[in-house]
């Protein structure tokens, strides 16, 4: 589900401001800038050392390597490392936000999000007057690999929160656990200055690998998993570029470098996990249960997540695109046949022919069947529920044929149905119908209807949704039917006196 109820507006900065530093993983020198974005525009990269500058958003459909990291590309461009700066942006919550890069790679600064967040703050964040969209995780999503003994789950929450655990056959790592129960209060002080971190044992793998050519002690805690050899010290004091002998603290990490948090490397790892979910492109509403994960994973869980609500982010985009399509009253009334007291939607909010429509009900006193539905504590019909979600696949299915005023839907059946709350006076009915089928006249939906976000009724409609079925006929049609049908009734009526 989609909201913006109950939540702030969007945001971005208030002014340009830069930072610069070396890149972790290419060793170049890089200069990132952020700037101002308007509003649904969201987190954009451009690359200003090459010819037209080009610019990528911040999607999942972009990683293209998570080589100890998280790398973006389209084209013939890439950008390496964009976990801390995205953990960064997305936990200040900003909205729309445009990085300018001279270089292929983000400053690592000193290896945490830490000295991103702290520019940020001081270019100062301004509300904006769209409101915010907010993905509400209202199913488990699960990824799973078996192999690598990793597992990474999100789970319906009334917050963003995260719990992770990391466990390392090395002394000095262990096991270790951290959660984050609100962005809002943990991020920039509990988690933001986290280091990224390495075991001494893959120091010279990467190195092979063409990867940490910018990283030293500075920007890198590194836990000693294994002996020292002479050739090994002599590459790494080249790697480093060490004029002096290292050593093993007593805490276990190269040098004695000190942690700043007792468990770091989880929390490190939350840093990089939030990095990863920023590429969703909206913000989360969902608890992030994760063990052992790291990028791969990471991602792979973001997919799932992308791939289960695309119909809810598409049609978010669509709107973004271009202003949703909106119907009033009148406009209802020229498509649907129903008329008072049978009109059961007021307004259509967003509409997609022939995917996804949006439409609203709002709840009066004035209701005729509230006088015995029931006396002293009205309580808005479950059956009328259902209808009002049938005119809203009815006024789906219609806008996505032609001559829709020349036709008319029958309501044949209903599956899965399940009232969760009842509706009351006063109470606004959201009702959310995605057309799953349409063939040879007839059509399934699926929907849910929602007050304050809360279901009253149906399912999760991408999947396992309750489904309501339509038969499509020529207007005309049915009142020919109805007429033979009261004929018949007549008929036998008299037969049953005459007896």
């Amino acid at each position: 589900m989609i909201s913006n109820k109950q939540h702030p507006r969007q945001t971005t900065i208030k002014k340009d401001i830069s930072i610069s530093g070396i890149g972790l993983h290419t060793g170049v020198e890089s200069i990132a800038t952020f700037k101002p974005a308007p509003e649904d525009s969201g987190i954009r990269f451009k690359r200003l050392d090459l010819e037209n500058c080009p610019g990528i958003v911040a999607d999942i459909d972009h990683v293209i390597d998570i080589s100890r990291g998280t790398t973006i590309g389209v084209d013939n461009f890439r950008i390496h490392t964009v976990e801390h700066i995205l953990s960064a942006v997305f936990g200040l919550q900003i909205d729309n936000i445009l990085i300018e890069l001279t270089e292929k790679e983000p400053p690592v600064m000193d290896g945490s999000a830490i000295p991103f967040v702290d520019v940020l703050i001081k270019a100062g964040i301004k509300t904006q007057d769209a409101l915010r969209d907010e993905l509400v995780i209202d199913k488990t999503i699960t990824y799973t690999d078996p192999e690598r003994e990793v597992d990474i789950h999100i789970l319906p929450s009334d917050k963003f929160r995260v719990t992770f655990m990391t466990d390392y056959k090395v002394k000095s790592l262990g096991t270790q656990y951290t959660a984050m129960y609100s962005l809002e209060e943990d991020f920039v002080e509990q988690f933001a200055p986290s280091r990224t971190f390495c075991l001494y044992s893959e120091i010279i793998e990467l190195n092979n690998l063409g990867l940490i050519k910018g990283g030293s002690l500075d920007n890198a805690i590194v836990f000693v998993d294994k002996d020292f050899e002479d050739e090994e010290v002599k590459d790494l004091k080249k790697i480093f570029n060490l004029k002096d002998d290292f050593f093993i603290g007593e805490n276990g990490i190269l040098n004695g470098t000190e942690l700043r948090f007792n468990n770091e490397p989880v929390r490190h790892k939350v840093v990089d996990l939030i990095g990863d979910f920023a590429l969703l492109g909206i913000p989360i509403r969902g608890h992030i249960i994760a063990a052992r994960s790291g990028h791969a994973t990471n991602v792979e869980l973001v997919k799932k997540i992308k791939k289960t609500y695309s119909k809810k982010l598409a049609l978010r985009k669509k709107q973004q695109e271009e202003p949703p399509m909106t119907f009033d009253i009148e406009s209802l009334m020229k498509i649907l046949p129903h008329r008072y007291p049978f009109l059961l939607i007021d307004r259509i909010l967003a509409l997609d022919p022939g995917k996804i429509v949006h439409a609203l009900k709002n709840v009066t006193i004035n209701e005729p069947f509230f006088q015995g539905h029931f006396p002293g504590q009205p309580i808005f019909p479950g059956v009328l529920i259902l209808e009002a979600m049938a005119q809203a696949g009815g006024f789906l299915v219609l806008n996505s044929i032609d001559n829709p005023e020349s036709k008319l839907m029958y309501f044949t059946g209903i599956n899965k149905s399940r009232f969760k709350k009842t509706v009351t006076p006063g109470d606004q009915m959201h009702l959310e119908v995605t057309l799953d089928k349409f063939r040879l006249g007839t059509c399934k939906i699926s929907g849910t209807a929602k007050v304050n976000d809360i279901n009253v009724y149906g399912q999760n409609i991408i999947e396992d949704s309750e489904k309501l079925m339509f038969d499509l006929a020529e207007k005309g049609s049915y009142s020919s039917s109805l007429v033979k049908f009261n004929e018949a009734m007549r008929i036998t009526k008299e037969m049953a006196t005459n007896a």
